[in-house]
């Protein structure tokens, strides 16, 4: 399965970008926004079932967002045992598929923090895929605008300065054995395709970050796809299990051939 992209003039692509749905009717918008949902989870999912679900997984977004091209997502899975993966979708969004993020066996599934962009008023969908091969869903709406064409900085030269560099914060105690928080900041621009050069009034074209894996010693924590609706310079927050010293190393790659690598020293832990 490939993230949705913004492959224009196709028909499904006509479909799910139609523009923001009137609000003149709630009722009407309301049976809009859920005919675009199936249409893209019919894509993303194929004939795989997504159920609703307000207990394996729950999202907190802003209701209108101050940033359209910075807005936080907190995803929280209060059964994490069985989350397998999440996958973070922006229904009216050019390319609606923000990541899907996978949890290896050093991470602790609980809670995963994003920042994205999100181009208009729109449903922000979560689904969890269980253990079991299992999808289960809920929505929340936020109020945002031109979140996919707002620019990543002065200038194109200025957005790439420093591309690839990461930092990577844990939190101040941590304990073995026991989930401890960490967060990882990548300097990327993650050019949509949408930006203008205010330069040349060209388009500036697509470059993101596409594929992140962070891992702990020999295990994986991570494996994140992401696409255009991620934000400039990305940042996330998840959960790991210490076990051991080893250090937490990041690969990450872009839709041009860029790839970085860095290791991080994880803090001691105490017993």
């Amino acid at each position: 399965m490939e993230i949705l992209r913004p492959i224009f003039g196709v028909a499904l692509i006509t479909a799910i970008c139609a523009g923001p749905v009137p609000a003149a009717d709630s009722s009407q918008a309301d049976a809009k926004r859920e005919e675009r949902w199936q249409l893209i989870a019919d894509y993303l999912f194929d004939d795989r079932e997504v159920l609703p679900t307000d207990s394996l997984i729950k999202i907190d977004a802003p209701k209108r967002a101050q940033d359209a091209a910075l807005v936080p997502i907190t995803l929280t899975m209060p059964q994490k045992d069985k989350i397998k993966s999440v996958y973070l979708v922006i229904d009216d969004n050019p390319a609606p598929l923000a990541a899907h993020v996978t949890f290896g066996p050093a991470a602790d599934s609980g809670t995963l923090q994003l920042r994205v962009r999100i181009d208009t008023y729109t449903n922000v969908h979560a689904v969890a895929e269980t253990k079991d091969g299992k999808l289960f869903s809920t929505a929340a709406f936020v109020k945002a605008s031109g979140g996919c064409s707002a620019p990543s900085g002065p200038s194109d030269a200025e957005a790439m300065k420093g591309m690839g560099e990461m930092r990577m914060k844990f939190a101040e105690s941590i304990q073995q054995g026991k989930p401890a928080e960490a967060t990882l900041m990548i300097r990327h621009p993650n050019f949509s395709g949408m930006q203008m050069n205010q330069l040349t009034r060209h388009f500036t074209p697509a470059r993101y970050l596409e594929k992140m894996t962070v891992s702990y010693g020999d295990q994986t924590v991570l494996d994140i796809v992401g696409d255009i609706s991620l934000s400039t310079n990305p940042v996330m927050g998840f959960n790991f299990v210490p076990r051991g010293d080893g250090p937490m190393k990041v690969v990450a790659s872009d839709t041009k051939g860029g790839r970085w690598e860095q290791s991080f020293k994880v803090p001691p832990a105490t017993n």
